[in-house]
């Protein structure tokens, strides 16, 4: 099993550059796992408590799970992801079955920042992409995907996530195999990765 790890901060293109790594692969040769679907459970807390939680914290991800999951399906052995809620701040009740491949693409803004998972990846890439166009996309997904009103969103910007991305994520490119510029479509980048993925393949 070849494992790819997607890093980058929020609102740089990671699911851009996923699908055009997927789009070249056979369906049944390729499958991912979302960093986001490994956000810790948070039992017995309110709503109000959930919401003040600071998401873009590696202390915030279930690490440990995730590790676990990876290992195991280097096992051969099918798992069930958690599926997480980003309007309720929690875990929901579904899981999400999730097979062996012999590509797993693992994305999320810090999977470079825990060595444990760092270890695992047989690929590393970081897309890298300016603040401003960052925060633009940032904007329209939480208002369009996750209720979110834009005083919230910029508030959570300024308090969080762009000191979140400064102090844990903008460092972990240094553990990057291959940096992909994402402020234009970027097909150099995109055809290394997978000509390093279909090397492996055959």
């Amino acid at each position: 099993m070849l494992i790819i790890g997607i890093a980058g901060g929020t609102g740089s293109g990671k699911t851009t550059v996923v699908h055009q790594i997927m789009n070249e692969l056979p369906e049944t040769e390729v499958g991912i796992i979302s960093q986001d679907s490994y956000y810790k459970q948070n039992v017995g807390m309110s709503y109000e408590e959930r919401s003040n939680i600071n998401f873009d914290h590696p202390r915030a991800i279930d690490f440990e799970l995730l590790v676990q999951h990876l290992k195991e399906l280097k096992a051969e052995k099918t798992i069930e992801q958690p599926v997480y809620s980003f309007v309720t701040h929690n875990r929901t009740d579904d899981t999400i079955i999730t097979h062996p491949r012999k590509v797993m693409i693992v994305e999320g803004i810090l999977i470079l920042a825990n060595p444990d998972l760092r270890d695992m990846f047989d690929i590393k890439v970081f897309v890298h992409a300016d603040s401003d166009e960052r925060l633009i996309r940032r904007l329209k997904r939480d208002i369009a995907e996750r209720g979110r009103d834009m005083e919230e969103v910029l508030n959570r910007y300024q308090t969080t996530l762009k000191p979140m991305h400064q102090q844990f994520i903008e460092p972990t490119k240094a553990f990057a195999d291959i940096i992909i510029p994402n402020d234009k479509y970027n097909t150099v980048a995109i055809d290394v990765v997978r000509a390093v993925i279909n090397q492996r393949l055959t």
